[in-house]
């Protein structure tokens, strides 16, 4: 390789960790900073010259606050602890075996589902007309015509909780697994049980204080996201009032002007909600270790987990099911022309679907497209730049460097995007390309080195070493030996990106600021009409589309590899 070359290669793996901080830590800050000034009043462009406590006045006295924040905590708190337990009773349960080898392959599928087209997917199943009770009717439940019940939307949030739940648990499964790596399971597991411990009691005991702190940013990312999701509270939520976050949205677009003022006031309500419950689930964690400590120390080694099997088997088995039902639903009513009440399927089939609605999904499928293969591309690209600077200058991440990573997860989106927006505005950078780019990239990133650090730090050092010694450069043997070599976790963690931008809401909204729309806000905006083939085809093609680069980035390094046996695992 050249001088020029290798200057150019140095420069970058020298630049790439304070690059990657400032591409998404500045806009977060500025996002923050603009969203807060309004809340007290200040913004000029809307007639704001003073600060005052208006706008928080004009929060606290808004109709449907106390309902709106309840229910955030309800189905926020609920979703989370749902999640996070059934992760830590199917691990615990099923470590070392089949089904856990089957979980591992099945999770892919399951995270490159979009959390709208789930959402979508989950009220096609369980509204009162959905598939579920179509296939029970009326031999089962004697309904001779759709019950009048409010399942979808309902004021408890059940079906918002149930649909979080699906999607956290499997975040949390395939964060823990990844965690796992790092633990020495296999041998803590072999002296636990030969002291007389059986498997589950042992995982418990032995694992889980050792898996819990590895994974206790995720918890907290998991809990921050469902105390202000939007697109699934948006169709799964019930609207009268909605949860915290929608209503802000609402309160976004409304005509008055000035209710933008209450907008921000209630975004760093959002925020403040969740630094609170984030405190307060430390604080309980605390209490839940003294807690345990005596059964930790008690010695009881448990009985043959029987009952902690068929509960995980039965959680594991509905969350799939429902998940696939889901994704079923949608490519089904996509393809319909009459369903009529209460057939099993549909009695008349059309594919017209599809072509009447091409003219807009054409457009939107084009900009979910775009955006999401150059936001992975630049993210992929600063995370492969941070992890060989991390191994090339022998250095780890600290507790502080992980918890700004994880800085776009915990922090709101409608708490620093709203900010972000007026930013965008006064710049007048709304609505085009190089800002939607960015606003996804933020979300992206995280996921990315999430997705490719362990694989990455895993990686036997000496093959680099070895090609050193054979008289390749640092460049030329990262190129020729180490990215070969990781070319699947590469592809798999950019699938995860490229997921994570296709299912990405708010940032689109508010940076797209109309003008350029994506699968996920169309899918979003069309959930509330009542023609569901239209849905069903912007719900699928949003679903489709991660799932084909998900599979490529399975299928093509067996391609690649299909002569050299060692590369394909």
């Amino acid at each position: 390789m050249s001088g020029s070359r290798r200057h150019w290669w140095d420069a970058w793996l020298h630049a790439a960790p304070t690059t990657t901080l400032a591409l998404f830590l500045v806009p977060i800050i500025v996002g923050l900073v603009a969203t807060w000034i309004p809340a007290f009043g200040y913004l000029p462009a809307l007639g704001g010259t003073t600060l005052s406590l208006d706008p928080w006045r004009r929060l606290l006295d808004a109709p449907g606050l106390d309902g709106a924040v309840r229910l955030t905590l309800l189905t926020g708190l609920v979703s989370t602890l749902v999640s996070l337990a059934a992760t830590i009773v199917i691990l615990a349960a099923w470590h070392g075996t089949r089904v856990e080898r089957a979980i591992r392959r099945l999770l892919a599928p399951l995270l490159a589902v979009p959390h709208a087209a789930l959402a979508i997917g989950l009220a096609f199943l369980l509204a009162p007309s959905g598939w579920i009770a179509r296939v029970l009717s009326p031999w089962a439940t004697g309904w001779e015509r759709p019950p009048d019940l409010l399942i979808v939307q309902d004021p408890n949030g059940i079906a918002l909780i149930a649909g979080l739940a699906i999607k956290e648990t499997a975040f949390l499964l395939f964060m823990s697994l990844a965690a796992l790596q790092q633990i020495r399971v296999h041998d803590d597991m072999t002296v636990a049980g030969s002291l007389g411990y059986r498997p589950f009691v042992a995982w418990l005991k032995v694992v889980l204080p050792q898996l819990y702190p590895q994974i206790r940013l995720p918890i907290f990312a998991v809990l921050a996201y469902a105390l202000s999701v939007v697109d699934m509270a948006m169709i799964l939520g019930p609207s009268t009032p909605p949860p915290l976050a929608p209503l802000i949205l609402r309160w976004t677009a409304d005509t008055d002007l000035a209710m933008r003022f209450v907008a921000a006031a209630g975004a760093c309500l959002q925020l403040a909600i969740i630094v609170a419950v984030i405190a307060v689930w430390a604080m309980g964690e605390r209490a839940v270790v003294l807690c345990l400590r005596p059964w930790l120390s008690s010695g009881r080694r448990g009985g043959r987990g029987w009952a902690p099997r068929v509960l995980s088997g039965i959680v594991a088995v509905s969350f799939a099911l429902l998940a696939a039902g889901a994704i079923a639903g949608m490519a089904v009513w996509s393809i319909t022309s009459r369903w009529r009440w209460p057939d099993p399927l549909p009695t008349d089939w059309r594919v017209a679907n599809w072509s009447n609605a091409l003219p807009g999904l054409g457009t939107s499928a084009w900009t979910t497209l775009v955006v999401a293969v150059i936001a992975t591309v630049i993210a992929l690209a600063l995370v492969i730049g941070c992890l060989e600077h991390e191994q090339r200058h022998h250095v780890r991440p600290t507790n502080r460097a992980m918890w700004l990573l994880y800085t776009p997860l915990l922090v709101p989106q409608i708490g620093f995007l709203f900010g972000l927006q007026v930013v965008l505005v006064s710049l007048d950078l709304d609505g085009g390309w190089a800002a939607l780019i960015w606003s996804h990239l933020l979300f992206v990133l995280p996921y990315i080195f999430l997705a490719l650090a362990d694989p990455w730090r895993a990686l036997d050092e000496r093959y680099q070493r070895t090609a050193g010694c054979l008289g390749a450069s640092p460049a030329r043997a990262f190129w020729a030996v180490k990215l070969p070599m990781l070319l699947r976790p590469v592809l798999m963690a950019a699938a995860v990106g490229f997921a994570v931008s296709v299912a990405q809401y708010l940032p689109t909204v508010f940076a797209g600021a109309g003008r350029l729309t994506t699968l996920t806000t169309e899918a979003v905006a069309l959930a509330s009409g009542s023609d569901r083939r239209i849905i069903g085809v912007y719900a699928f093609a949003q679903a489709a589309l991660p799932a084909v680069v998900f599979c490529a980035a399975l299928v093509l390094p067996a391609w690649l590899y299909r002569h050299r046996r060692g590369m394909r695992r």
